[in-house]
């Protein structure tokens, strides 16, 4: 009995020490998680757009509608990695909708402050400065142009 125990011990042992080399993140570190558990929410991922890359719209690109973009609130548009603004009637801003905290696309834009979904961190529509952390460096602005109803990165 003894002599099987071993063996069907040494056989777990075996198997995760495998699991465990196959779950790393391939430098020997610590194993990066791979979702969420069982019943809990998932949260987002930090964009692509945060590790430095170039910016998703090229200039000049028609990013929304004037007239989608409600007065002390704003739209986030996550493909463009850009979020608009109109803090007060006829009076347009953007910003990069990626949260300096940790690269996350901001999710909405509300009460006069626009949302990021990952920790919390909030930011005004006004000018992209913080308002509740985590983050503590203000969302980088975008220069836009508004010509008629169509709002463009410059």
């Amino acid at each position: 009995m003894g002599a099987q125990r071993r063996a069907v011990l040494a056989a777990g042992a075996a198997a995760a020490v495998s699991l465990a080399a196959g779950c790393g993140d391939g430098d020997g570190g610590t194993p990066e998680p791979t979702g969420s558990p069982a019943g809990a929410p998932t949260s987002p991922t930090p964009s692509d757009g945060a590790s430095g890359s170039a910016p998703a719209s090229p200039a000049g690109e028609e990013l929304t509608a004037a007239s989608e973009v409600p007065v002390g609130g704003g739209v986030v548009l996550a493909d463009q990695e850009v979020v608009v603004t109109q803090p007060q009637e006829g009076e347009f801003r953007a910003f990069s909708a990626i949260c300096t905290h940790q690269g996350c696309t901001v999710a909405s834009v509300g009460d006069g402050l626009i949302a990021c979904p990952c920790h919390g961190s909030r930011f005004r529509v006004a000018d992209g400065s913080v308002a509740v952390g985590p983050a503590t460096r203000p969302l980088p602005p975008k220069q836009i142009t508004v010509s008629g109803d169509s709002v463009r990165l410059v």
